[in-house]
């Protein structure tokens, strides 16, 4: 395996070089969309740009992984009421990451993750995956990285179940990458209508088992959900280590993982 960690850095004639059964690249997809009045567009990718950053400065040096271009614009077109949100549509994305799939194909690899920072390309990155495994045989893990968890104790209730976009968890998030595009002056407790909801439906809500297709300003009129106002960079900062370890521990399942066993 190369020393180096992004796909971009090695050189053409690298890649032969690469073990297909245990080098692994990473595809990192974001967003560029609104996040509240305190956050920047680039929230989503600074996050995960950030995670990724903690994931290499503590990942094994017998792990080889490449990671790729992250990818800044998703598909957001339940914030297009804001300004500077940018999106690709479902269908673009599908061609567009799958293309970039069959360039780790041809460059001799056969394993990929997909780690994804942003809620609205998940249903994207799934067909993704399926299409590759499909086509191609590869295999494509897709993850987020709030699927590792979080450390005990830093959150309160509402922002694990609710706090979903621009609340404590992000923008703790952000003050320990990006402190610098903070606004903690206008960082504020937002009220989401699924917590109000769950007091009305047995079942119906905007996410979740039996989630309808919402807009941002479904949950909170200004397009944010969570207690901002509770946000540190501490948090911030045992948010990241934890969910890096979290994500090491799936890369080396991924790399042990044998191809022959795909059907």
């Amino acid at each position: 395996m190369a020393s180096r960690r992004f796909w971009a850095e090695l050189k053409s004639s690298e890649f032969a070089a690469l073990d297909p059964n245990s080098t692994v690249a990473i595809l990192p997809v974001a967003a560029t969309e609104q996040h509240g009045p305190h956050l920047p567009v680039l929230t989503d990718t600074a996050i995960g740009e950030g995670l990724i950053k903690t994931v290499l400065a503590r990942l094994p040096d017998d792990l080889g992984v490449l990671v790729l271009p992250t990818q800044t614009i998703g598909k957001s077109d339940e914030h297009l009421r804001s300004p500077g949100t940018i999106t690709h549509s479902a269908d673009n994305l599908v061609r567009i990451w799958v293309e970039i799939g069959e360039g780790v194909h041809r460059a001799g690899l056969r394993k990929m993750v997909i780690a994804n920072s942003h809620g609205g390309n998940i249903d994207v990155i799934g067909i993704v995956a399926r299409d590759l495994r499909v086509r191609l045989g590869m295999l494509v893990v897709t993850t987020q990285w709030r699927r590792f968890g979080l450390p005990a104790g830093l959150y309160s209730e509402f922002d694990l179940v609710h706090g979903i976009h621009a609340g404590d968890i992000e923008t703790s998030l952000m003050l320990h990458f990006r402190p610098d595009l903070v606004d903690m002056s206008k960082a504020k407790l937002l009220p989401s209508k699924a917590a109000e909801m769950e007091k009305s439906y047995k079942h119906l809500r905007p996410i979740g088992q039996h989630g309808f297709g919402w807009i941002a300003q479904d949950l909170n009129p200004d397009g944010a959900v969570g207690d901002a106002s509770a946000a540190t960079a501490e948090k911030g900062r045992l948010t990241a280590e934890h969910q890096a370890d979290g994500f090491i521990a799936l890369l080396r399942d991924v790399a042990r993982f044998p191809l022959r066993e795909l059907a």
